[in-house]
């Protein structure tokens, strides 16, 4: 069995634990531009986890917009520092998109998709490997991993 890995907001009041979490060996790369708004970047990174096995304990916010397919997606942030904890619409199915910024499990871990590449800035190459997908996916993002 797969252990849990650990991540925390800024501030260190939430923290999020992913059940099976060292099972993930690839990450997401999001150009959409809801998601460079949220993490302040040209990009935010992510796994999808299933809800399961995803447990985030402290003072946990939502905000609930229209992304680009026009259906609802819920993200979370820390209450106290904001930090972009993760997001979730029907595209992730029982999962959500968790952001692996929080985490140093994933600071080695490969890029193995990149969505909303037609958004992407021009100063950032593609991901030499990663699968490329210009604008919103139709199938869960679990098929398509």
């Amino acid at each position: 069995m797969s252990q849990a890995i650990q991540g925390h907001c800024l501030c260190g009041e939430t923290t999020i634990s992913i059940q099976n979490g060292d099972s993930f060996q690839g990450q997401i790369l999001c150009h959409c531009w809801d998601c460079k708004r949220t993490s302040g970047s040209a990009f935010s990174t992510n796994v999808v986890a299933p809800l399961k096995d995803t447990v985030m304990v402290g003072p946990v916010r939502t905000y609930e917009t229209t992304g680009a397919s026009g259906n609802p997606v819920t993200r979370s942030f820390c209450g106290t520092c904001g930090s972009a904890l993760s997001h979730r619409s029907i595209m992730h199915g029982d999962g959500a998109a968790i952001q692996t910024g929080n985490f140093k499990y994933f600071a080695d871990k490969p890029v193995s998709l990149e969505f909303f590449t037609k958004d992407r800035w021009s100063v950032i190459a593609p991901i030499e490997g990663a699968k490329q997908f210009s604008s919103p996916v139709l199938k869960k993002v679990d098929e398509q991993t």
